[in-house]
């Protein structure tokens, strides 16, 4: 249950403070926090104040802040202190962060990196991302607004992400004539509904970042507050929480090779420590060899502690590659090709379950595609919603099968080795980021059967060459009428064939599928695996579906080997595919009878190199079938 702390006030013991005081004198390293809350809370005022009072802003951007804000002020001296912070020009156009804007400061008792991260709930993207690389937070809330849907909704998202601690800095105080209920009174509403989120420790904080009461220095319109500031909290705040005790962890970032005669391995601790002499593992591999020496620019090091950036060589020779995880030999990472993860979506377009993406943890990249979204979650309170799609900025528990076994950690074990990126394979977007939970049982339980008959001793029986022949197009363009033909002449030729039409599927393998794109994408999924099967067993397949996404044709040829697929476009244009309407279907669709109508109301986007071009408005089925078996006998599949 998270503990409210309101410091300094009456309800603070006097063995706190005392605590707080000593930890104050000590050096407590690098503290990574975000400032995140509702739009206007003052995030970006708050971090130009810390760094202002602070005496840490450039003379350069003091100059260039004092002088946007007289131009904006109609010439009076008054400086915008979120200047110093918002430093993209739509972002100053319009006072708002956009962004995640990033500032180094330090004290004479810590190191900080700060993440200013945007309060729009179009940019609840962007505020994840901040918090994906910080391990403690600011929440700021608006005295005259009190607790908001987008404060209850980053107070999740933190959670999500594993943040524990978090000050609740309750801003805008001078506008509330420095009220000590209204302050209390916003902080056990917090409390409250910050309960079942998981915090170990939410500190409320009274200030004025506009006037810089409580932020750098006690406020004399608070007596009533005698709590540390907002800058002594930083300063003293206790992280460590078994950050050392935790298990040695490196991922491998590439093979560091000068010369002939070293090899070692770079990257930078992720947990736990290292000494020269260890044992350690190679994961996946499982090899296990012991440390020679750990090198860095500066000389060797006796011991190299989380964060180090180091290269390490190994007394035997083995071999590792960028994406292996070295680790010691107690407590090793897991390893699967399924994972339980939690996802928060950050693309225009929606996640679709089966399609591929590219998944990347730590150094490793892998294909991945979502294989069941169980629930979505809430942002706002974390209740769990059905649903079979991710839009944006929303956030869900998935299941996630990979194209090859991953090394990780449980995300709430070690942040580094258990968190994800989800990319489109298109588009080379960043669609999500994602926290693993854990490896799936039936991903080490399920293993291949060994089978003495292969496909290649199918195909010689059979005297032929297996592929598939994907035939692609719009509804109406002729997929189905060639593919027939097609077969007709290779059944006459004694060739060994099936036909997969997307009519026929939809009886049987997909009836329980409908037509919205998650539908599409698990309907060719299922398509493609079962092709797989046929071609495994040494046949001639004709794949004959609208297929309208490049993602999943994708996805299909790549399931197959060299020249095992071959992609035929069906060239036809919607108006010639609509004027011959073979099952009245346009014509419904056009009447609002149909929802989700290829060409109508529903994207089709053409193949960019498919292997066969047929245009079907120029030359008849059977001239265009004649093409096809031409080209299979230039491939010598006939």
């Amino acid at each position: 249950m998270a503990r409210l702390r309101v410091v300094g006030s009456e309800k603070d013991s006097a063995a706190e403070r005392v605590d707080a005081r000593i930890a104050a004198d000590e050096d407590r390293g690098l503290l990574r926090f975000l400032t995140c809350g509702s739009v206007d809370d003052g995030k970006s005022t708050l971090i130009g104040r810390l760094l202002y009072d602070s005496a840490l802003v450039y003379e350069d951007q003091l100059k260039s802040a004092e002088r946007d804000s007289k131009r904006a002020n109609a010439g009076r001296n008054e400086i915008d202190l979120s200047l110093l912070v918002d430093g993209l020009q739509a972002e100053r156009e319009q006072g708002i962060t956009i962004d995640v804007a990033y500032r180094y400061f330090s004290t004479p008792r810590r190191k900080f990196i700060v993440a200013d991260t945007p309060g729009h709930v179009q940019y609840t993207r962007n505020m994840a991302t901040g918090a994906s690389n910080c391990e403690f937070a600011v929440l700021l809330i608006d005295a005259r607004q009190g607790v908001l849907n987008q404060t209850r909704r980053h107070a999740c998202i933190l959670s999500l992400l594993g943040i524990k601690k978090v000050a609740l800095a309750i801003n805008k105080m001078d506008l509330v004539d420095f009220d000590q209920a209204t302050f209390e009174e916003i902080a056990e509403a917090f409390s409250e509904f910050a309960q079942p989120l998981g915090f170990e420790l939410i500190t409320a904080i009274p200030v004025s970042a506009l006037k810089g009461d409580n932020v750098t220095s006690p406020s004399a319109n608070m007596h009533w507050y005698r709590g540390p500031t907002l800058l002594g909290h930083l300063e003293t705040v206790d992280l460590s929480h078994d950050t050392q005790e935790r298990p040695f962890r490196f991922p491998v970032q590439w093979v560091n090779r000068p010369d002939q005669n070293f090899r070692g391995y770079a990257g930078t601790v992720a947990s736990g420590t290292v000494r020269p002499g260890d044992e350690v593992i190679i994961h996946p591999s499982g090899r296990r060899v012991h440390v020679a020496r750990i090198v860095t620019a500066d000389g060797d090091l006796e011991i190299a502690r989380q964060g180090d950036a180091v290269t390490i060589t190994f007394a035997e020779e083995v071999d590792a590659s960028r994406g292996d995880v070295i680790s010691g030999i107690e407590e090793q990472p897991q390893v699967a090709d399924q994972i339980a993860a939690r996802l928060v979506w950050f693309d225009e377009e929606p996640m679709l379950p089966g399609r591929s993406y590219t998944l990347k943890c730590g150094g490793q990249t892998t294909t991945a595609t979502i294989s069941a979204l169980k629930y979505k979650i809430n942002v706002d309170n974390l209740d769990h919603v059905a649903g079979k799609t991710l839009e944006l900025n929303e956030a869900g528990e998935c299941n996630l099968s990979t194209g090859k076994p991953i090394v990780f950690d449980p995300y709430a074990e070690n942040t580094d080795t258990g968190s994800i990126i989800l990319i489109d394979r298109c588009t080379n977007a960043t669609v999500a980021a994602g926290m693993i939970e854990f490896g799936l049982r039936r991903a080490t339980s399920i293993q291949w059967q060994e089978l003495f008959v292969d496909k290649g001793a199918r195909a010689q029986l059979k005297g032929q060459k297996p592929c598939v022949l994907w035939f692609t197009g719009l509804s109406g363009s002729g997929k189905s009428t060639i593919a027939n033909t097609l077969e007709k002449r290779l059944h006459a030729l004694g060739r060994h064939t099936y036909m997969l039409d997307g009519d026929n599927i939809r009886h049987g393998l997909s009836k329980d599928l409908g037509f919205t794109d998650a539908d599409r994408v698990e309907n060719i999924r299922r398509v493609a695996e079962a092709a797989k099967l046929f071609v495994d067993a040494g046949l001639i397949v004709m794949v004959s579906f609208i297929s309208p996404f490049r993602s999943e044709r994708r996805m299909a040829r790549e399931l197959f080997g060299d020249g095992e697929f071959i992609e035929v476009y069906v060239d036809t244009p919607l108006e010639v595919c609509e004027a011959r309407d073979p099952k009245g279907l346009y014509r419904k669709a056009r009447a609002g009878l149909i929802s989700n109508f290829t060409g109508i109301d529903s994207g089709y986007e053409p193949p960019e190199r498919a292997e066969l071009d047929l245009k079907t408005s120029e030359t008849s089925p059977d001239a265009l079938a004649e093409s096809v078996l031409a080209e299979l006998r230039r491939r010598h599949v006939v």
